[in-house]
């Protein structure tokens, strides 16, 4: 064992404050110099992850404290990002359980904190935010043991120590009453209860894949922890495909080290450490590393499957090319299998359709931030409605359950109850909060699609949701998720204030004047169950009589505008949401009014 390093990940619901929690610690190592202006959140380096507010990569960094190094993973709080979180849990000993101490633990907080047990790691408990309105730390933490409890956690992970503190203002502490001075108790207790890395260090190098990175100088770069021996630049070294245990040789061109927020080429790394390694070209996650032809692959974890189902198409819409730089079905697809490379929860398969991909994931939100990326890169693409995976056994039709909470206002609880009861969920509890009220509910993946649309609707944004993979089940039986229609263009052009005044009558629009629409793009929303063709680009009609009520400005309501998550849960199954770098526009599959109807009639 390595007596000089640590390595731990911090696990957590969305929002609980991981990321903020890495900053100090970083800070407390001495990662930065006293006068170096550091941004917030410095471990969310995607710009998708500042916006968000939210993790998405699990990324690894170290702090140094006294002569200990101690590797921080910090990982993705969201269920959609699970695999990111099945990967950190690979390279570290032990774990900080972070819970906010006014929310407590959440539906994430029980998704990592399953996985963490899973394998055997050890625990520590950071109720954080002790400083919020209405915190209240001892409540939290009891409920984190009843949350162990739940989970079957062993005698010696359901004796885990506890700090309190606040992660933004830089202090931890074993006793709610001990000074609040810096964060070394949150230190002290990693040395004392995370037990230094197993490894081998006089056995022959081999090394798990844990994580790929990319490099524009020695191109992909396997990283994970050494778990026997030592690797230096030059060596040379066996891959083991985790696939099918094919070998091939290469040789270590780079080792790379990680120290607060760099990265640093090191000559030789040695068992305990996460580090990475260049100079294979076709390493993937989940292959072996060894210096001996004859090792043995590591074992690898199956991550959870893929519960949802997308496809993913070219754009062959009449604005395609006007945005994006990448629009061929060729470089869709090379993109998208580069994706799998490196994000093992995703799978992408052809279809039978030239130019459309089916893309598996575990949830909406997972292929939305995929898609966000590449719009960001300049590709332009068409993204269809999720449908669920169903699976089958002994010919019975089983599709994917979840357990959802949703907390809502008092006053919201009746519609909320409706409409998890039209799309076939059973309330399971209920607990009354000061103004709140928390639903505990089983429903179908197929049935939550669309539902955070309709919960910012009744709750006027107010509700908070969250949900976590239960099980396989019978089949419930059909539904309709979305009860409105839409208002399609039936006319390709530049939209005008005369024609949306007209339109706006009849329901919302999406788009306002000045913009540009074909036929078959959805400008707007019918309340009523059924689509109805608009002219959106009628212009007034001018004589030589002047007109009663000329000069009369047009109160035109300001268009709804969704983001692409919303979108994608939006739209109906004949729809598409059409993806460029700098527009999201809703479609219908097949844009011609006289080819859909007769599509409509083929399929009756």
């Amino acid at each position: 064992m390595n007596q000089n390093i640590r390595n731990i990940a911090i696990i957590a619901h969305v929002d609980h404050g991981k990321t903020t929690l890495v900053d100090k610690l970083l800070q407390a190592g001495g990662a930065f110099r006293a006068n170096q202006h550091v941004e917030e959140r410095a471990m969310d380096s995607m710009d998708l992850e500042r916006e968000k507010g939210i993790t998405i990569k699990a990324k690894n960094t170290s702090v140094h404290y006294g002569d200990k190094i101690i590797n921080i993973v910090d990982t993705p709080g969201h269920a959609d990002f699970g695999g990111e979180v099945e990967r950190a849990l690979r390279m570290v000993d032990g774990v900080l359980l972070l819970v906010d101490a006014h929310d407590g633990p959440q539906a994430q907080t029980r998704f990592v904190l399953r996985k963490a047990l899973a394998h055997g790691l050890k625990v520590i408990i950071v109720i954080n935010k002790i400083d919020r309105d209405n915190a209240d730390p001892r409540a939290m933490y009891d409920k984190v043991l009843e949350l162990l409890l739940e989970l079957n956690a062993t005698e010696e992970q359901f004796d885990a120590p506890v700090v309190f503190g606040s992660g933004r203002d830089g202090y931890m502490m074993r006793k709610l009453d001990d000074p609040r001075d810096g964060m070394g108790p949150l230190f002290d207790v990693i040395l004392e209860h995370v037990p230094p890395p197993f490894s081998r260090p006089n056995q022959p190098f081999h090394m798990l894949v844990s994580n790929i990175d990319w490099s524009d100088y020695v191109g992909r770069i396997a990283i994970g922890k050494i778990l026997g021996g030592a690797v230096s630049v030059g060596d040379p070294l066996w891959r083991i495909r985790h696939a099918d245990g094919a070998r091939s040789r290469g040789k270590v061109t780079k080792i790379f080290e990680y120290s607060g927020l760099a990265t640093q080429e090191a000559g030789r790394a040695v068992a305990g450490n996460i580090v990475g390694v260049s100079g294979f070209e076709e390493i993937d996650i989940g292959d072996t590393i060894a210096a001996a032809e004859d090792a043995k692959a590591l074992p690898f974890t199956q991550i959870d499957p893929p519960t949802l189902e997308m496809r993913l198409a070219v754009n062959d819409g009449p604005l395609v090319g006007r945005d994006g730089r990448f629009v061929t079905s060729r470089q869709l697809r090379d993109r998208l299998y580069r994706e799998v490379k490196t994000n093992i929860s995703i799978s992408v398969e052809d279809t039978e359709t030239a130019g459309a991909y089916s893309l598996k994931a575990r949830g909406a939100m997972q292929i939305a931030v995929l898609v966000e990326t590449m719009r960001r890169e300049g590709f332009e693409v068409l993204v269809s409605r999720p449908t669920v995976i169903e699976k089958h056994d002994n010919g019975q039709r089983l599709e994917p359950f979840e357990t959802l909470w949703v907390e809502v206002p008092d006053d919201c609880v009746g519609s909320v109850m409706q409409n998890l009861a039209n799309r076939k969920g059973q309330i399971t509890n209920m607990e009354k909060h000061n103004a709140t009220t928390m639903l505990e509910a089983v429903i179908t993946t197929r049935g939550l699609i669309g539902f955070e649309v309709d919960l910012v609707n009744m709750t006027s944004g107010v509700g908070v949701m969250s949900h976590l993979f239960k099980h396989y089940g019978p089949w419930a039986g059909d539904f309709t998720t979305r009860l409105t229609g839409t208002l399609v263009a039936t006319e390709a052009g530049e939209t005008t204030a005369y024609a949306l005044d007209g339109i706006q009558e009849r329901g919302r629009l999406f788009v306002g004047p000045g913009e540009e629409v074909y036929e078959g793009m959805i400008v707007g929303e019918n309340p009523r169950a059924e689509d109805i063709p608009v002219n959106a680009v009628r212009a007034k009609q001018l004589t030589n009589f002047r007109s009663q009520g000329e000069g009369k400005g047009i109160q035109l309501t300001p268009p709804v505008r969704m983001s692409l998550e919303r979108a994608i849960e939006y739209i109906a199954p004949d729809e598409y949401v059409e993806v460029t770098p700098h527009n999201l526009r809703l479609r219908k599959k097949i844009l011609s009014a006289l080819e859909r109807k007769k599509a409509e009639r083929a399929s009756r």
